[in-house]
């Protein structure tokens, strides 16, 4: 067994975690917020993030960066995407050479328009990086119950071996050697998801979200491919998979997100991954001539230019005329 260094004390942070405590590794996880720490160490608990939610035993949370990365065989970086460039600039003191960082965010840098492992490339020159996505709800995974993601590095070799490291009896973790296409997959998933939800809040049926979510998966793999990414990527587990998860489940913060805007409430103060995403998304899309209508819709709503029922005559219209 190892000892696992996970940056970002947030539901899935913590919910990693879990799962690698489980596993028999040794694991320190490093919170922004005291308080988290405290509760950890002193209840077993995260209430903040992930009430309810009984931790694994014998996860070791800390404050500093350097005592979560100190002796790390690998470092998980689980927080928010829009954080992601600063928290690994401060990481990268204390990150060993040759050890690898795995980002578990799903977002765009809204300042760039650069993928999370494009992100740690820049602020981590030499490090081995890797990307975590796929359908893993936060919570169910702290319970323990089964799951499957995708972990892509530069070198299958290195995936394979990294994804043998965090593998359990509940926890499949299939390697690949698509950054791009990983790393996007879960960007988009969020972003179709807000789409899937204002067609839930505006009573359009379960024919009508079906209809978007596989177009969107089709904007996802259009911009993936523009990016370099494999096609056949978003059909598996960071693509389709994840995309089936999120849709499907109010359990989504950007399924429910979507589902309010289209009953007309409006958004939360504390916006989603995918809201924060889906100007960046619209923006490089833009910037590779790629057409995604889905997307475009929602960024329109989100920033205001668009009203929700305009959107959704532009939605309508996907279900007539294929893209």
């Amino acid at each position: 067994m190892a000892r696992i260094g996970i940056v970002g004390g947030g539901a899935f942070g913590t919910a990693l975690a879990c799962v690698m405590r489980r596993t028999g590794h040794e694991v320190r996880l490093w919170a922004r917020e005291p308080e988290v720490v405290a509760s950890i160490n002193e209840q077993g608990m995260n209430p903040r993030f992930l009430a309810g939610s009984v931790l694994a035993p014998g996860i070791e949370a800390t404050a500093d960066l350097g005592t979560a990365a100190e002796g790390a065989a690998l470092v998980l970086l689980a927080s928010p995407a829009q954080h992601m460039r600063a928290v690994a600039q401060a990481l990268r003191p204390f990150l060993a050479r040759g050890i690898p960082a795995v980002s578990c965010a799903k977002g765009v840098e809204r300042a760039t328009l650069a993928l999370m492992p494009e992100v740690l490339a820049e602020v981590l020159p030499g490090t081995p990086l890797g990307v975590l996505s796929g359908p893993s709800f936060a919570r169910e995974i702290a319970a323990g119950l089964p799951c499957g993601v995708a972990l892509a590095c530069a070198e299958r070799a290195t995936a394979a071996r990294l994804a043998l490291l965090l593998a359990s009896a509940k926890f499949c973790v299939h390697p690949s050697d698509d950054l791009v296409g990983v790393a996007l997959g879960g960007v988009m998933k969020n972003v179709i998801a807000i789409a899937s939800g204002v067609a839930a809040g505006r009573g359009l049926g379960e024919n009508a979200r079906a209809t978007l979510a596989t177009l969107g998966l089709e904007e996802a793999r259009r911009l993936g491919v523009a990016k370099g990414a494999r096609a056949e990527t978003f059909l598996g587990l960071a693509g389709a998979g994840d995309l089936m998860l999120t849709v499907g489940s109010l359990q989504s913060r950007n399924t429910a997100l979507g589902v309010a805007l289209g009953e007309g409430k409006p958004p939360p103060a504390a916006l989603t991954e995918g809201a924060f995403s889906a100007a960046a998304v619209a923006a490089l899309a833009r910037k590779l001539e790629v057409r995604m209508p889905i997307t475009f819709a929602i960024d329109n709503v989100l920033s205001g230019a668009r009203s929700v029922d305009g959107a959704m005559q532009e939605l309508l219209a996907l279900l007539r005329i294929r893209p």
